[in-house]
């Protein structure tokens, strides 16, 4: 996209519908979360992204501030350490002041059938997946929320008809999303908003994670055969966050092309032999004895 694009706006929402707002965008350095990072930034919020890695960090910040005119801000975060999220709030409340919404797009998965996961690989999608956003969530409220109210809409899956080929993260991302819930009623009287977007096949840098072809098809498992994008990923979060959705908690918008209607992501092999049929009896051919006679019919 050419510069003078970018900075005229091509966002279906207002200019300015964010101004003067602090956003957090974790996993905001690629993919799902630039583009969310991006139409913010588009829209006139101060925005700060995080991940574990500062220098895929510094690419996007610096790219976005300079298409922008404006100041995007990178920092380390790791979700899975309490510690490591507060530093993150502490320096972003020292660059920009507090934080108004949270975008949480950090996450990971790795795909594998279930008999091969080893418990370690469990563990680290759990602890990432959803203990990291028990960390996020509670270090948010702690550190500003609980007294400012705010919004914080997650990132979730497409895991209605479970996940096959992913049973940690569709087990910890339902987690996610029942936690979302939960807290939508404890933290309502705080004017906290939470809820969640769940992408179905997103055609993004996430791609690069998996081996080569096992997503090349995934875009005939939804009634809409094709894929989506992260821009249709980032219009569902920004109406989420904008005033538009102040009557909205607790919910997950799903963006899949219904493929949580339709569509058979694991093959389930045929039988060898063909299943025997044993159809039950009438009850009187099971109890002739007790059979009506035929003028008691």
């Amino acid at each position: 996209m050419a510069d003078d694009q970018k900075k005229s706006g091509n966002s279906i929402f207002r200019d300015g519908l964010f101004t003067d707002k602090v956003i957090v965008v974790t996993g905001g350095g690629t993919g799902i979360g630039l583009a969310i990072a991006e139409e913010l930034t588009q829209l006139g919020a101060k925005v700060a992204i995080a991940s574990r890695k500062m220098s895929r960090l510094m690419t996007a910040a610096q790219g976005l501030s300079h298409d922008y005119n404006t100041d995007v801000f990178p920092v380390v975060c790791d979700i899975r350490k309490r510690e490591s999220i507060e530093a993150m709030f502490d320096a972003v409340v020292e660059h920009f002041g507090p934080v108004d919404f949270v975008v949480s797009n950090g996450g990971g998965q790795f795909a594998s059938p279930a008999e091969s996961i080893s418990e370690s690989g469990w563990k680290a999608v759990i602890d990432t997946n959803l203990n990291g956003n028990w960390n996020l969530y509670k270090v948010a409220a702690e550190k500003g929320m609980y007294d400012r109210g705010g919004r914080i809409v997650t990132i979730v899956a497409d895991f209605w008809r479970g996940f096959p080929l992913m049973a940690h993260t569709g087990a910890s991302r339902a987690g996610v999303e029942n936690l979302t819930k939960t807290l939508a009623v404890e933290w309502a009287h705080h004017k906290i908003k939470l809820n969640c977007v769940a992408p179905g096949s997103i055609v993004s840098t996430g791609f690069h994670n998996y081996p080569p072809g096992l997503m090349d098809d995934t875009w005939k498992l939804n009634p809409s055969m094709r894929f989506g994008t992260c821009e249709e990923i980032a219009a569902a979060v920004l109406f989420l966050l904008s005033p538009m959705a102040d009557f909205i908690t607790g919910e997950t918008i799903k963006v899949d092309g219904g493929s949580n209607l339709w569509g058979d992501a694991w093959p389930v092999p045929e039988p060898k032999e063909k299943p025997e049929v044993n159809i039950p009896p009438w009850p009187e051919d099971r109890w002739p004895q007790f059979a009506p006679k035929e003028d008691e019919s």
